[in-house]
């Protein structure tokens, strides 16, 4: 579920975000406010009737994700993994001793609001709050296979957000954190025997802890164990062999320091020279002749459908190596199993990674870099204002863009996108890959239904020369929303199995561009 701030930016409203952060307003208490609570916060008048009217169209809550594992209920201590987190506010000792306890309260409610939004967002869970320490939990109570990805991604996200905390105390709050993973063994602590927390037990608390008081201010350190599971999703600093009270030998540590340039889960997960394909070699060949077809003709599409761990991701990576000698775009879209309810979320991944946006940049600078990416497919300025909001940055001088409603908002930002794409088409053939779509969110998809619908009309010009490669997971291989051309289905089994070609459907001597779906059995 995405965050208050995400929804507001969804609804043209990103101005109120630090104000409803400020009164600790998330998504669980929207759908309680008045409009009088509205003009409590200050909203204008035309404001208050849009957020009351979106709330209105607000779903009726997500179930959890089909990907996480419910823990069974349970009278007795569990053992398992888990992924700690420690943080704590710089300075907060001598902030008490100047400010009057009143303030000193707002600002550590402020402090707590801000973190408790966090670390949501990461799908993490919030153990207990110790004045100015937070400890979470992430793994407890759904275990989820990135868990430590998460954890050291809400950190980063806790130490910029932290930082922009607008306080009356006169400088910017800092953190540090400190990220353990291990095996625990978590049970329910009684006070007055009334269920009170989850209680874990284990060496792993004990090392964040230690880790977070190591831990400079805005810097997040991890363990060895954390390292090896978050691979090569960000960039570290090895801080090597620390002695740490209670341990007999020196723990290795690391300091991250941002997300990497990685794009992919599976990139992140093989840093080293991938292995070459072995027995795959008809596969490739059915993809090249899709891309020969598509830089000659029309659009193609190939949907690679199979289990997790088959090598969806390597043939695709595969194919794009042999294509680098060629002049061509690649395009490269992640969904993701935590962002099905975050609307364009692997088109905005692909803007941030394509316009080189990095932690440290201004709001200026942003503009800046989404400016110069914009210009490179499209002259219309009103693109890179509707694209700007995506990111939640204010408007400023030629960024400005008249207010809509939330339909006509959604239409222009799919324009944009469609007109980036066409731009970039004009000039080389555009080479797609669509990793996970069967995490795709529905506004996404409604984008990739455009593009389908158009494809008569962008036959026509340009946009012909676009060969996109889906990869996908078995339940998703009849979608009809994903299959806008007449399709043709491939069976391609493990390396040497034998492989029959049948016909799924067609429209006789139709002559628009088939859809090839190979499938990985």
């Amino acid at each position: 579920m995405k965050g208050i701030a995400e929804w507001l930016a969804s609804i043209g409203l990103s101005e109120y975000a630090q104000r409803f952060a400020d009164n600790a307003i998330d998504l669980s208490v929207i759908r309680d406010l008045t409009e009088q609570d509205l003009k409590d916060l200050g909203v204008l008048l035309g404001h208050r009737r849009k957020i009351l009217r979106a709330i209105a169209e607000l779903p009726a809550a997500a179930a959890p994700a089909e990907t996480a594992t419910e823990p069974a209920p349970r009278d007795e201590a569990e053992r398992r993994q888990l992924t700690v987190m420690f943080c704590d506010l710089v300075g907060s000792t001598a902030l008490s001793a100047r400010l009057d306890p009143e303030e000193m309260w707002g600002v550590i409610a402020s402090y707590h609001a801000c973190i408790g939004e966090v670390i949501g967002r990461y799908q993490g869970m919030i153990a207990r709050y110790m004045g100015d320490g937070v400890l979470a939990y992430f793994g407890y109570p759904r275990a989820q296979e990135d868990d430590a990805e998460q954890a050291v991604r809400a950190a980063l996200a806790l130490v910029d957000a932290v930082a922009n905390l607008r306080t009356n105390v006169g400088a910017a709050l800092q953190v540090r954190i400190g990220i353990a993973t291990g095996t625990v063994i978590v049970s329910e602590l009684l006070i007055d025997e009334t269920p009170a927390e989850q209680a874990v037990v284990g060496e792993t608390p004990n090392l964040a802890a230690r880790l977070q008081a190591l831990a400079q201010p805005g810097a997040v350190l991890i363990c060895p164990s954390t390292r090896r599971l978050t691979g090569g999703h960000f960039d570290y600093r090895d801080l090597g062999p620390v002695p740490l009270k209670g341990w007999a030998e020196p723990v290795p540590v690391w300091q991250v320091l941002g997300a990497s340039g990685v794009e992919s889960r599976f990139e992140a997960m093989h840093k080293t020279k991938l292995q070459p394909l072995f027995g795959r070699e008809e596969e490739i060949e059915l993809l090249l002749r899709r891309w020969r077809h598509a830089t000659q003709e029309a659009g193609r599409v190939v949907v690679l459908t199979g289990e997790p761990g088959i090598g969806k991701s390597h043939i695709a990576l595969a194919l794009e190596e042999r294509l680098q000698s060629e002049p061509h775009i690649a395009l490269r879209y992640f969904c993701s199993a935590h962002h099905t309810n975050s609307a364009l979320f692997p088109f905005i991944g692909q803007l941030e990674r394509a316009a080189g946006f990095e932690r440290s940049d201004s709001v200026t600078e942003k503009l800046s870099k989404l400016d110069a990416l914009v210009a490179q497919s499209t002259a219309d300025p009103e693109h890179v204002a509707v694209l700007a909001s995506l990111f939640a940055l204010p408007a400023r001088d030629r960024y400005q863009l008249q207010e809509l409603s939330p339909q006509k908002r959604k239409e222009k930002t799919l324009a944009a996108l469609l007109a980036q794409l066409d731009g970039l088409a004009a000039r080389q053939p555009v080479f797609i890959i669509f990793e996970d779509i069967h995490w795709i969110d529905p506004t996404s998809l409604c984008h990739g239904g455009a593009r389908a619908a158009a494809s008569d009309t962008a036959a026509r010009h340009c946009a012909a020369r676009i060969h996109v490669a889906l990869a996908e997971l078995p339940a998703h291989d009849h979608d009809p929303a994903l299959a806008p051309w007449p399709t043709r289905g491939r069976g391609i089994g493990r390396a040497g199995d034998e492989r029959q070609e049948t016909a799924e459907g067609g429209h006789g001597r139709d002559s628009r561009p088939h859809r090839w779906r190979a499938a990985v059995h």
